[in-house]
């Protein structure tokens, strides 16, 4: 069944409608959100993305592992399908919006699948390049969509954002459905479907128990605890709040997100193997995370537009953390522990994905930073931040702080590991004594040996 070989062009199809669909939604989102939400706004929003994160940390692994028995179209179709559920209750029912999103947490691990579909279509030496290209193609999808939404909804109005956000995940789940090969062979699977999936298979908290096994793993996963909390918790609230508190328009969020985007994407791709060249692996890390904490501090202390812009240059900057990370793990770890390692690295990430959110909404809520009530279209930066105390964005000058801890710890990780001096040393010796035996080999052959199969 589907359309040709199954491909990773298949993936980046699926991947870059859902999220294209979901990106529609952002200016109706923050509208439908301040609605419902009139007050303690930013702490619902906190509430609701940090449930949805918690449970796809949750369930990611059971999702991952019924993938590898059953198959990848099926749970690409559920998964899709359940992420997109909500979308056209959000100006029929804002509740039931809300409260679906946060139960879709189970199923929003689209993600997983995709990768593990890449990874069954493509060889070793060329799956970096496609997973390369699937994240590009989500940033794609995030840079473009925000501007389109932001026009249809000034131009038509909300309700014909949401139906065409609608259309186009219906579209998605039809690609899968008739389109999408599957990937994982045939031999590969169960011959029922009754076949059994262990606890440590399903367990979400597995691998960040191997964790302290390995000294310089530990560093590793507590400076990306710290380094994407904060960032997981922006994420969620970020364009609420330049929309709100600091007064930019559903034009100007479009225009920021397409900009940042497209300077993160040169950051990753032209600035991170420069950088990773000239100082190293771990340098490359304190740099973005001395980026990062720069970003939060001016996103904390900033009341005019002109500072978010600035500080968004810098936030694109910050965006080499991880995938300098990613690299510095590859080359440390062992052959066989790649996927172990990596896997446990997302798994923190999916944890702070449910925990970021949460923390930002709450300290919102302690320093009493709520919306204007204003319409927010039709107000200027000023007079959004004209009653703003001394700290216009508590949560993120807290995120600084908790980076700073992360750029204390990472200066302790080792530029090289034990295991990869190991594996040089093993090497070296190995070419010694190849090397001696070769040179003595006519003088010290033993007549045993010598006419031996052996």
């Amino acid at each position: 069944q589907g359309i040709g070989q199954p491909s990773v062009y298949h993936a980046v199809v699926v991947i870059f409608l859902e999220f294209f669909a979901w990106g529609l939604l952002t200016t109706p989102m923050l509208t439908v959100l301040h609605e419902t939400f009139s007050h303690h706004t930013f702490l619902m929003n906190g509430l609701i993305q940090g449930v949805k994160g918690f449970l796809s940390f949750l369930s990611a692994p059971l999702i991952g592992a019924l993938s590898d028995a059953w198959g990848r179209k099926s749970f690409l179709l559920l998964t899709v399908f359940f992420t997109c559920a909500p979308i056209p209750l959000m100006r029929m029912s804002p509740w039931w919006y809300f409260a679906l999103i946060s139960v879709s947490g189970i199923f929003s691990v689209t993600f997983s699948v995709i990768f593990a579909y890449v990874a069954d279509v493509t060889q070793e030496r060329e799956r970096a390049t496609a997973y390369g290209l699937v994240s590009a193609t989500f940033a794609a999808s995030l840079v473009t969509s925000p501007a389109i939404g932001a026009y249809l909804s000034a131009s038509y109005g909300d309700n014909l954002v949401v139906l065409v956000a609608t259309l186009v995940a219906v579209v998605d789940i039809c690609f899968i459905l008739l389109a999408v090969p599957e990937s994982l062979p045939e031999k590969m699977r169960p011959a029922s479907w009754g076949a059994s999936i262990s606890w440590e298979q399903a367990d979400p908290f597995a691998s960040l128990k191997k964790v302290r096994k390995d000294t310089m793993v530990l560093l590793i996963c507590i400076t990306v605890f710290l380094s994407y909390l904060p960032e997981a918790g922006q994420y969620s609230s970020f364009f609420l709040y330049l929309r709100q508190i600091i007064g930019f328009g559903s034009a100007s969020i479009a225009a920021f997100i397409a900009v940042v985007g497209i300077l993160s994407i040169i950051a990753q791709t032209v600035f991170l193997s420069n950088l990773m060249r000239l100082i190293g692996n771990k340098n490359t890390v304190l740099l973005g995370l001395g980026f990062q904490i720069l970003q939060l501090a001016w996103y904390g202390f900033g009341s005019q537009s002109w500072m978010m812009w600035a500080a968004g240059a810098v936030a694109a900057m910050s965006s080499i953390t991880f995938p300098a990370i990613s690299a510095l793990v590859s080359r440390n770890a062992e052959s066989d522990q790649q996927g172990v390692v990596q896997g446990i690295i997302t798994g923190i990430r999916g944890l702070c994905n449910g925990l970021g959110p949460a923390l930002y909404g709450f300290i919102f809520f302690l320093f009493h930073v709520e919306l204007n009530a204003l319409p927010p279209d039709q107000i200027s930066g000023e007079k959004a931040i004209q009653d703003l105390a001394i700290i216009p964005g508590p949560p993120f000058l807290v995120g600084a702080c908790i980076v700073l801890l992360a750029f204390l710890v990472a200066l302790f990780i080792p530029e090289h590991s034990k295991a990869s001096s190991t594996r040089k040393n093993s090497n070296g010796i190995s070419a010694t004594l190849s090397n001696n035996l070769n040179q003595n080999s006519e003088d010290d052959i033993e007549p045993l040996l010598q006419d031996s199969s052996v």
